[in-house]
């Protein structure tokens, strides 16, 4: 593992294309993370290109390999924050991992619902009526929502 020492260095030595490469990372996503202040601005050549050092890269894994665990930007960033060498902090990330790890198992909860529902729906329909009862069956549904409080748009996908 680099030490703190090595992940500080800030020789540029890639542009972007090399450094998305490096850290699979996209290069429209490095500059998002750029702009969502997760990874510093990039220093620029005279040519005015993007240039990165490997304690960038090395950061472009860190945030890819926490994206990948579903941690949202506030929690990556929270985990940016911290020192891997103080104990205090030690702390905060075991803090941040568990309320990560309890919003995965309420999502788990969540899909398996879903999943429960979307079975219940499938029945509906063998395919050899005349009608599709999965989307009769939607329509039932639809019909027999009632209006959400204040009139306001509710649900996850509105």
């Amino acid at each position: 593992m680099p030490s703190s020492a090595d992940l500080r260095s800030k020789t540029a030595i890639w542009r972007i294309g090399e450094a998305a490469r490096h850290s699979r990372v996209s290069t429209d996503t490095i500059r998002y993370y750029e702009r969502e202040g997760l990874l510093p601005r990039a220093g620029r050549a005279d040519n005015a290109y993007r240039l990165y050092s490997e304690a960038d890269v090395h950061r472009l894994r860190f945030i890819r390999l926490c994206r990948a665990m579903d941690m949202s930007l506030p929690e990556v960033r929270a985990l940016l924050d911290l020192d891997w060498g103080r104990r205090s902090d030690c702390e905060a990330a075991r803090t941040t991992l568990d309320a990560h790890l309890q919003h995965v198992r309420d999502r788990l909860a969540e899909l398996q619902t879903l999943e429960q529902d979307l079975q219940a729906l499938r029945y509906h329909c063998d395919g050899t009526g005349g009608r599709c009862g999965i989307i009769e069956a939607l329509h039932a549904r639809a019909d027999a929502e009632p209006v959400a409080p204040g009139g306001r748009a509710g649900g996850r996908h509105v």
